[in-house]
């Protein structure tokens, strides 16, 4: 995977449609870690995607688990401010997770549209869970206007949905029981993420504003 080409070219496959590459890993908070320093050294995300498959810094067992991994961690993080990368290192386990989380609603707008409407309200709402079925709605109504939606296969389909509420998990935004967890957001985090975008406090579970 070389040359010079977007990390941002195959995001979606037309305007208006969905992007759904995101069952590689799930909320890949180590692997930020992990690329988010070497990005502070080259300042391009195609270098750090090239040296990570090189020198296999995510540690994987192969060559092809490696570069999904790595071209998947390195399209989120191209959504965070070059602030939020360099701070990705310094925070907390669960301080990154929330970054991760928020770089994923970015990436990709099937998710933080989930996290608007059904995480979110439903913990605004005093729902007080989230469970396949809400997910299992919340896709047929967008299939009625993303065509795309509907050529999903069956498998494909359910993986989407397992990595979805695995991110949530991995978050801390969800238990394994589909119970919402109400998101804690440090200050510092709070302030990044409103920084770059402040309506994106919206993909948290939080009555804050």
């Amino acid at each position: 995977m070389r040359g010079r080409c977007s990390v941002n070219s195959d995001q979606t496959a037309a305007e208006g449609r969905y992007a759904l590459s995101f069952t590689t890993g799930g909320l890949l908070a180590h692997e930020a870690a992990v690329l988010a320093p070497v990005y502070a050294k080259v300042r391009d995300w195609v270098k750090v995607r090239d040296l990570a498959v090189d020198e296999n810094l995510l540690q994987a067992r192969t060559v092809s688990t490696g570069v999904r991994r790595v071209r998947e961690t390195v399209k989120r993080l191209s959504v965070l401010s070059d602030r939020e990368v360099e701070t990705l290192a310094e925070i907390t386990a669960s301080e990154r997770s929330h970054l991760m989380w928020a770089a994923a609603c970015r990436r990709y707008d099937l998710i933080g549209e989930f996290a608007e409407e059904i995480l979110r309200e439903r913990f605004l709402t005093l729902a007080g869970t989230v469970s396949y079925e809400d997910y299992d709605s919340f896709y047929r109504a967008k299939a009625m206007w993303h065509e795309e939606l509907t050529t999903v296969t069956d498998q494909s389909y359910k993986k989407l949905r397992q990595v979805l509420f695995r991110m949530m998990v991995e978050a801390g935004l969800l238990t394994s029981t589909g119970e919402i967890e109400p998101a804690l957001l440090s200050a510092r985090v709070a302030a990044l993420i409103t920084q770059r975008t402040p309506g994106d406090i919206r993909f948290f579970p939080t009555r804050e504003a």
